[in-house]
């Protein structure tokens, strides 16, 4: 069990998990407002980022180059269980329940991915998932690979080993009555064997899926250079990010530098950001 104490003060330096503390069950990591949290993002706003969009206004409709600001819906569904670790939700007319665990930081629900699965069931003239390749890296509880599935994709999730259980049971309760492409598990450690396991004559993906991966770790360095193995031409990368650290910024700009990237939405309300890349053809 964490120290909660020492969490609540968001030192979160000591934690190299591949997903940040529990949303929620500690209000005081994703709510407290450090003096960093308040200036990182004037300190790291669009105009310093490459990406094509620049900023995000309220009135983005009118302008194509610009994110769309929205909001994060409540597809959560109250519920009485007995299982004060499940959580009910709804996406494409279909119920997911979503079982958490507090003893991995990877099990929990963060916003980011219920920003990108709401944006995906919104936008699916605009990504069509149906019969597409699709890997998530730190897939945690699933719930984005589980709507990808639904979306009528082939799906691959992956995390820590440690998350697995939990992420093949959400998936497998969620996925067993329907008639979709039957998904994948499968171990994926940023950074570690990815030829070995995935080799690029073998697997090439249409779609790259991230949610919430970036935050106060070790291997952000290991974690982009998981997306470029993965982002072949292509492939298209959807990472959808709560953004508390000037440390998410500066990931931000690099991911900008290193792809071609289009901050596609905006949930301020959330502080979350959806962005697009592809890689750079020479």
């Amino acid at each position: 069990m964490p120290n909660l104490e020492f969490i609540g003060k968001c030192n979160l330096a000591m934690i190299s998990a591949q997903q940040p503390p529990f949303p929620n069950k500690i209000q005081g990591v994703t709510d407290c407002q450090t003096e960093e949290e308040e200036t990182c993002e004037e300190q790291h706003d669009a105009e310093n980022c490459t990406c094509s969009s620049r900023r995000a206004s309220s009135t983005a409709e009118s302008n194509s180059d610009s994110p769309v600001t929205l909001k994060i819906l409540q597809n959560w569904v109250p519920r009485v269980s007995h299982y004060f670790d499940k959580e009910h939700y709804t996406y494409v007319g279909h119920r997911i329940v979503i079982q958490e665990s507090i003893e991995h930081f990877g099990a929990v629900v963060w916003p980011g991915a219920l920003a990108l699965s709401q944006y995906l069931e919104s936008n699916q003239e605009q990504f069509n998932l149906k019969d597409k390749k699709v890997l998530e890296i730190g897939a945690g509880t699933g719930l984005v690979s589980i709507v990808a599935c639904i979306l009528g994709a082939y799906v691959t999730a992956t995390d820590l080993p440690e998350v697995l259980e939990n992420l093949s049971y959400n998936i497998s309760k969620n996925t067993q009555d329907t008639t979709m492409h039957k998904p994948e598990v499968r171990k994926l450690v940023w950074g570690e064997s990815l030829n070995e396991d995935f080799p690029v004559s073998t697997y090439h993906y249409d779609f790259l899926l991230a949610t919430d991966v970036v935050y106060h770790h070790a291997v952000l360095d290991a974690l982009l250079a998981t997306m470029v193995y993965f982002c072949k031409p292509g492939t298209v990368l959807l990472w959808a990010n709560k953004f508390r650290f000037s440390t998410d910024y500066e990931f931000l700009e690099k991911v900008c530098n290193t792809f071609n990237a289009t901050i596609l939405a905006e949930f301020p309300e959330s502080n979350v950001k959806l962005l697009k890349a592809t890689v750079r053809e020479n």
